[in-house]
């Protein structure tokens, strides 16, 4: 999510000739025969059956010929792609590269102790097909579920992409998991193989995988990675499977009852995944790519194909962004020549308080920022400070059911402060009111939606396809509601206003987590804030803000209440303030907020397996008695 509170965002970033040029979104253009961006996106929303062969082409990914681009006749919540077609993402993502360019860099791995591994493509290809061959030795057929437990290393690639190359699904699990998380997920996969390590590291601390994983007491076989590959003889060619073969098994978690199992497609997701890092992160063969994530999130899997999909070069850093030195991750950067990196806006926010990174940060070309709202204070120090202007931010919001992007800029368009400028390349988006109307065009806040079916989206949840349906397609018959609020300002910039779920009325006024946060965060002192609604005699709702402050810094509960009045309106004035040390987040440093909620109100959080530090939760509820 991204927002803009306080002041009309204006555009920060506008494309020179060069960047233009250098771009793929240019050469897409010019193989379309249109005028401009602008023009591609529209043809691509309005003519799928056009647009999305168009792309595949474009970026050179081997799919076996189909007789249909897509067949709906079974609805929209259900249409499939590329009827007929086969492929493998493995084939799509290694081999072809290591036919090609055999000595390139596919992957480098960077430990906390400062080791660092390097793995050109022509050994991912020889490990990822040793691996399926270990596999199928270990009774692993088309369609198993095979689970990934791993730190974010080489081995993921050589997980994932070995999974692929037999037909069976992958189940990554976030390596930062208690075993009775592991153990639920593993369950409700029905796993027949775990691959995992005995131990990682995350701020210097041992963490024991191996045992969390006995711990989990799961009924499954283990292979344990650095791998020991030596006795297969690295010839099992990748199986091609249907367009619609299922690839990924991924489980996000809800705020009531047991985490969701999120399916995709082998062709869905590797076309919609590398559509995304193509021409919204614009990123070319050859480039590096660093994202600050988990298998266990979305951006993993994004990494490992849409980057794989491209020959580009992955950087895999095990522990913490900021550990053992502060700048770890702009040391990353520099030593590692980062072309784009991905980190999320709460990162940035940790981040800003130890200053201006004083590294080379000169071969960066994109910034690609999910899963959080933007402040504009830290919107702007990483635009102005760390990209000294001349860095796109490429803010996306989608989500794991998405399988990609709904909103993204481009580095070939302007961008305004903390927007998503508009629909992603073959998504037709709109903004609606209760009845399904288009709101575009009045600046009014609605209901973000997908009018139209898209490769990448889940084909449903697992044993649970009544729920899918219930969660996205009930509301209003054959669009997807995402259950975002967004707007369309009078330029065109689409800006995200929180969770329609979350979304409090105070006294009558509708508003969004969102917009009290980035009020509360404009004061000098606070550093990170979440905000909840909680029942009020009169207002029927008032705002609570839990707040952290910067370093040193100090404010009281009525200033930083003033401060978001005079933001917002004194209709807005938060009920109670509270300071923390910190707020609950995962490991990939989203902000948890109906965590924040339920310890408030004393409710029932939901699952809570995802947060890196629990213990924060112990401290909202003591600051709220």
């Amino acid at each position: 999510m991204s927002i803009y509170i306080g002041e009309v965002s204006e555009v920060v970033w506008t494309p020179d000739p060069a960047t233009i040029e250098h771009a793929n979104a240019t050469r897409l253009v010019r193989r379309a025969g249109l005028a401009d961006y602008s023009e591609l996106l529209r043809r691509s929303q309005e003519d799928p059956a056009w647009f999305w062969p168009l792309c595949i082409e474009d970026m050179g990914l081997e799919l076996s010929p189909w007789q249909r681009v897509f067949d709906d006749a079974r609805g929209p919540e259900w249409t499939t792609w590329f009827t007929g077609a086969t492929l493998s993402i493995a084939q799509n993502c290694v081999h072809r590269w290591a036919d090609r360019t055999p000595d390139a860099v596919a992957a480098v791995g960077l430990s906390e102790d400062g080791t660092r591994t390097e793995v050109s493509f022509a050994e991912l290809s020889r490990d990822v097909t040793r691996l399926a061959e270990h596999l199928v030795a270990l009774g692993v057929r088309p369609g198993d579920r095979v689970a990934i437990f791993l730190p974010m290393s080489p081995e993921v690639a050589v997980a994932s992409h070995a999974i692929a190359h037999i037909g069976a699904v992958q189940v990554p699990i976030f390596s930062g998991f208690a075993a009775p998380a592991v153990a639920q997920r593993l369950e409700a996969s029905e796993a027949k193989v775990v691959i995992t390590c005995r131990s990682s590291s995350r701020r210097g601390k041992p963490v024991p995988m191996l045992e969390i994983l006995e711990e989990a007491a799961a009924d499954v076989q283990v292979v344990l990675a650095p791998f020991a590959l030596d006795a297969y003889p690295g010839e099992l060619p990748p199986l091609p499977v249907e367009a619609e073969t299922p690839y990924l098994l991924t489980y996000t978690s809800g705020t009531t009852g047991k985490p969701k199992g999120v399916v995709h497609v082998q062709g869905g997701f590797l076309v919609s995944i590398t559509r995304e890092v193509c021409y919204q992160a614009d990123v070319h063969q050859g480039d590096v790519v660093h994202f600050a994530t988990d298998m266990g999130w979305i951006m993993g899997p994004w990494t490992v194909v849409g980057a794989g999909a491209l020959g580009a070069t992955i950087v895999f850093a095990e522990g913490a962004p900021d550990w053992p030195v502060a700048d770890r991750l702009w040391r990353t950067v520099e030593q590692e020549r980062v072309t784009s990196l991905g980190l999320s806006p709460t990162l940035t926010r940790a981040l800003l308080p130890y200053g201006d990174p004083a590294s080379d940060l000169s071969s960066l070309r994109t910034f690609v920022t999910t899963g959080e709202p933007w402040n504009p204070e830290p919107y702007r120090w990483l635009f102005e400070s760390v990209g000294r202007s001349r860095v796109p931010v490429i803010n996306c919001s989608g989500g794991t059911e998405v399988g990609a992007c709904f909103l993204s800029p481009t580095p070939v368009g302007p961008i305004k402060a903390c927007s998503l400028g508009g629909p992603a390349l073959g998504m037709a988006m709109d903004v609606v009111d209760d009845a399904g109307n288009s709101l575009i065009g009045t600046g009014e806040v609605g209901e973000l939606v997908c009018r139209k079916p898209f490769p990448g989206m889940t084909r449903g949840f697992w044993r649970d396809p009544d729920k899918y349906i219930e969660a996205y397609w009930s509301r209003l018959p054959g669009i997807w509601v995402h259950g975002d609020w967004a707007s369309v300002d009078e330029d065109g910039f689409w800006f995200l206003h929180g969770r329609s779920d979350d979304t409090m009325n105070i006294a009558g006024k509708r508003i969004g987590p969102a917009e009290l946060e980035s009020a509360a965060v404009g004061h000098p002192a606070v550093r990170e804030a979440a905000a909840i609604g909680v029942p009020h005699p009169v207002k029927g709702e008032t705002a609570w803000i839990f707040c952290c402050l910067l370093p040193g810094a100090e404010a009281t509960e009525a200033e930083v209440a003033a401060h978001v009045a005079g933001e917002l309106g004194k209709a807005f004035t938060p009920g109670r303030v509270f300071f923390v040390d910190a707020l609950p987040k995962t490991r990939s440093a989203k902000i948890v907020r109906r965590a924040v909620k339920a310890k408030a109100l004393g409710t029932d959080p939901g699952d809570l397996s995802s947060l890196e530090n629990p213990e924060s939760l112990d401290a909202i509820e003591a600051a709220v008695a």
